[in-house]
C-alpha cells in the first residue's frame, strides 16, 4: 500500500487592504509578491516586544495595566495587516475557544520554496482543520491518562536517580543543568523511543527555538537541526520500530504516515515535553524556594501537590504567548473589531494574572501555595490546548515532591541577575538556577 503523506492546505491569499500611505502601499505589494517570509525577520519591532518581556517572574506594569484597562489592544501594523494583543482573562478564553475564526498556519508567513524537508514549517500548533484533525488523532490515544500512568513508575526512577546525582554532585549544585532538564528530556525520550543522547546539544536547541532577540534566522535553524534529526530516527525505526510512541505509531499507521509527517508529529511532541517542562521545573523550584513554608507544605501534606501544581502553572505561564491566530473573517472580541487576516497574539501570562481569573482569593501576581485551582489557561484553550497537559502536570507533581521530601531546606543561592531570564522568548525560563540542596551554612 502506497503510504499517504498529508498535506498541508493551502495558505490564505486575501491581498492586504490597509496600505500606509501610497508610497508604502507599493512596498507592501511588492514585498507580497514575493511573499513575507518571517525567515528573513532579524529583529522584532518594539511595538511588538511587550508580550515576550518579563520583570523576574512577573509582567511588566504595562502588560498588567493593559489587561483590566485594555484587553484587546492594537499594537502595531506589519506588512499591511494589524497586529492585536488579547491580555484580558475573559477575551482569551473566548477568542481560543473559537475555532472557526481563526486560522492557525503560520506557512502564509514563511516561503517554502528551496525548503529542505527539515525546514518546511508545520506542527500541530501551526496547522488548521482537516490536517489538525488528522494529526492530532494520532497523538491524542497516547495521552489518555490511561496510558500515561504507565509513564508514573518511570518518571519517578528518573527523578530519584537525578536527586541522587544531585546529593553525589556536591552541596551545591546548578538545578538546571542537573535536574530542570534532565529530568523531562530523559521522561520525553523515553516517552518517544530515543536514545538519550546529545543531551547538551538539545538543550542549547530548545531554547534557541523559542529566543526571538535574533528574529527568525536563529529560531527556524534551530529548528530544522532538531527535525532533522527526528526525521532520520523515525526513517531508523520504520525498519525495527522501538518501544516509544513512535514505534507504536509506525506499528499501527505505518502505511499512513510518511517520515516527514511522523518526523514533525514527533518534532512537536519532543520539543513540548522537554523545553517548556525544563522552564516549569526550573521557575517553579525558584518560586517555592522563595515562599516562605511552600517546601515544608508540599513535604509533609502530600494532598497539596496537585492544589500547589495548579497555581504554579497559573503564576509562571512559561508559554506566554498561544500561537499566532489569523483572523479568516471580520469579527469583534471583547470592544475590538478585528478585521479579516489580522494577526491575534493571546497573552497566556497576562490572562492568568488577570484578577478576574483569581477573584476573591486575592492578588494574582502573589504566588499563593494554599489558592484553590483555577480554570487557568497555562496549556492554552479550545483545539489547540497543549495535547500533552497530563504529562506536564505528572511531572511536575511527581518531580518537586520528591524535591521537597529530599531537600526540603533547598536555598537559591543565585541573585537574580545570576540566573539568566530569557531576554525575549516565547518560552520563558532561566539559564541556571544556583542552590544550596541542604541550605546556606
Amino acid at each position: 500500500m502506497t503510504r499517504r503523506r498529508l498535506r498541508p492546505p493551502a495558505p490564505l491569499t486575501k491581498p492586504f487592504t490597509k496600505p500606509f500611505t501610497k508610497l508604502a502601499g507599493i512596498i507592501v505589494r511588492r514585498r507580497l509578491s514575493r511573499g513575507i517570509d518571517l525567515r528573513t525577520l532579524r529583529f522584532l519591532p518594539d511595538s511588538v516586544k511587550l508580550p515576550l518581556e518579563r520583570d523576574g517572574i512577573d509582567p511588566l506594569p504595562e502588560l498588567t495595566r493593559l489587561t483590566t484597562e485594555e484587553p484587546v489592544k492594537k499594537l502595531a501594523t506589519l506588512f499591511g495587516r494589524d497586529v492585536w494583543l488579547v491580555s484580558g482573562y475573559d477575551q482569551s478564553r473566548a477568542g481560543l475557544a473559537d475555532g472557526t475564526s481563526w486560522s492557525n498556519d503560520l506557512g502564509q508567513f514563511v516561503s517554502q520554496e528551496g525548503r529542505s524537508d527539515e525546514e518546511q514549517i508545520g506542527g500541530l500548533g501551526m496547522t488548521d482543520p482537516p490536517l489538525h484533525t488528522a494529526l492530532r488523532r494520532y497523538l491524542t490515544p497516547e495521552f489518555t491518562m490511561r496510558r500515561l500512568a504507565r509513564l508514573e513508575p518511570v518518571i519517578a526512577r528518573i527523578v530519584n536517580e537525578r536527586l541522587d546525582a544531585m546529593e553525589s554532585a556536591g552541596a551545591e549544585v546548578d538545578l538546571v543543568k542537573e535536574f530542570a532538564f534532565p529530568v523531562p528530556f530523559t521522561v520525553i525520550c523515553e516517552l518517544l523511543g530515543l536514545p538519550v543522547e546529545d543531551r547538551e546539544r538539545f538543550r542549547d536547541l530548545g531554547v534557541a527555538r523559542f529566543d526571538l532577540t535574533q528574529g527568525g534566522p536563529g529560531v527556524f535553524g534551530a529548528a530544522a537541526h532538531t527535525r532533522e534529526f527526528l526525521i532520520k530516527a523515525v526513517a531508523a525505526q520504520r525498519l525495527e520500530p522501538g518501544p516509544g510512541l513512535i514505534g507504536g505509531l509506525l506499528r499501527e499507521h505505518a502505511d499512513e504516515l510518511d517520515d516527514l509527517t511522523l518526523g514533525g508529529i514527533a518534532d512537536g511532541v519532543f520539543l513540548g515535553g522537554y523545553e517548556t517542562s525544563a522552564s516549569m521545573l526550573a521557575l517553579a523550584v525558584y518560586t517555592l524556594a522563595r515562599t516562605p513554608g511552600a517546601m515544608d507544605l508540599l513535604r509533609d501534606d502530600p494532598s497539596s501537590v496537585d492544589r500547589v501544581v495548579e497555581e504554579l502553572l497559573r503564576h509562571l505561564t512559561v508559554v506566554q504567548l498561544a500561537f499566532l491566530r489569523i483572523a479568516k473573517k471580520d469579527l469583534v472580541l471583547g470592544d475590538a473589531q478585528i478585521r479579516e487576516g489580522d494577526v491575534v497574539g493571546f497573552s497566556l501570562m497576562a490572562a492568568n494574572r488577570d484578577p478576574k481569573l483569581t477573584g476573591d482569593s486575592g492578588d494574582p501576581n502573589t504566588f499563593n501555595p494554599h489558592r484553590e485551582p483555577t480554570r487557568h489557561l497555562a496549556f492554552g484553550h479550545g483545539m489547540h490546548r497543549c495535547v500533552g497537559a497530563e504529562l506536564a502536570r505528572m511531572q511536575l507533581r511527581i518531580s518537586l515532591r520528591a524535591l521537597a521530601v529530599r531537600f526540603p531546606d533547598l536555598e537559591v543561592t543565585g541573585t537574580p541577575d545570576e540566573l539568566g531570564f530569557h531576554k525575549l522568548s516565547a518560552v520563558y525560563g532561566i539559564e541556571r538556577l544556583p542552590v544550596a540542596l541542604h541550605g546556606r551554612p
